[in-house]
């Protein structure tokens, strides 16, 4: 086969469909740039998920003097609850679950809320209106579960809570804007899928007389089709540079830039490393689709 020919064939047909094929790029350049958007989204809430599991603890709050809670009726816990609170931690049916636990005093708890807000709360809350909590580390995060059902309506815990359960909205947030990125993704492929298929049949309209005498000499079916193939893959590749380099920049910019500096909550980002992975994932969805799209509507062509 003569690629020279052939590449010679293509670069003619982009120069005849000029403005169509500027329109293939820009609606490949978008759809790509949300399909890789979406990638990294969700790249981004599995590494907060994995953080956040591991870090996150269950809290065994218990009763303090100003408690309304129905297990609180007799005041501040006492010793012997806070004991047996620690004996069902280490007997044989919790022991197994949880990794390690810590045991804050009112005191400590004070003074870690005065180091977090300031001063100025010093003379609004007491030590004694702290609670005197347990934060569990498991071994699983999954069975919080059993650890709240264990210690919910105990006599002197207030509360059972899941740190995780608090992050569940941000990553449910997230995960939705995951999903409209790829729908529109989806919707943008499709009109990339049928201007390029628009295109190729008005290139071979363009060349329907060329066609015709390329058939007559006996030019098979695979040369004649070639370079339309390339003429959709072409315009599929330059519009997947101009994707890769716009989630390159959102990365480098929106990311790193400014993401990371003033969001303190999240410190773990996507990165060159995931970078790497979406990118040619983008290129190879775009220079498939072309070729697929191109190759099915000039075969149709030649068919009519």
């Amino acid at each position: 086969m003569r690629w020279q020919l052939i590449l010679a064939e293509a670069f003619s047909g982009l120069r005849r469909n000029a403005s169509m094929v500027i329109s293939v790029v820009l609606v490949t350049f978008v759809s790509l740039t949300f399909v890789g958007a979406a990638i990294l989204m969700q790249m981004q809430i599995a590494k907060m998920q994995d953080f956040w599991v591991d870090r996150a603890q269950v809290a065994v709050y218990m009763c303090t003097p100003i408690s309304v809670s129905a297990t609180c009726v007799d005041g501040a816990a006492t010793p012997e609850q806070i004991a047996e609170v620690q004996a069902s931690l280490d007997s044989d049916t919790l022991g197994p679950l949880v990794q390690e636990y810590r045991f804050e005093t009112r005191d400590e708890a004070y003074a870690n809320l005065i180091e977090q807000m300031g001063e100025d709360y010093a003379s609004v809350i007491a030590p004694e209106q702290m609670n005197e909590t347990f934060w569990i580390n498991l071994v699983d995060q999954t069975q919080s579960d059993v650890i709240i059902e264990a210690f919910s309506g105990t006599a002197g815990v207030e509360d059972v809570a899941d740190q995780l359960q608090y992050l569940d909205p941000l990553f449910q947030a997230l995960t939705v804007a995951t999903y409209i990125a790829v729908g529109i993704a989806g919707l943008m492929l499709i009109a990339a899928v049928l201007l390029i298929a628009t295109t190729i049949r008005l290139s071979a309209y363009a060349r329907r007389r060329e066609l015709g005498i390329m058939r007559l000499v006996g030019a098979s079916n695979r040369f004649i089709q070639t370079p339309f193939i390339l003429e959709g893959v072409l315009a599929a590749l330059l519009g997947s540079g101009l994707a890769a380099l716009a989630v390159w920049a959102g990365l480098r910019f929106g990311v790193e830039g400014y993401l990371r500096e003033r969001v303190a909550f999240i410190t773990t980002w996507v990165g060159a490393e995931e970078l790497f992975v979406v990118i040619p994932v983008m290129v190879v969805v775009g220079v498939f689709l072309a070729a697929l799209s191109a190759g099915f509507a000039i075969r149709r062509w030649l068919r009519a």
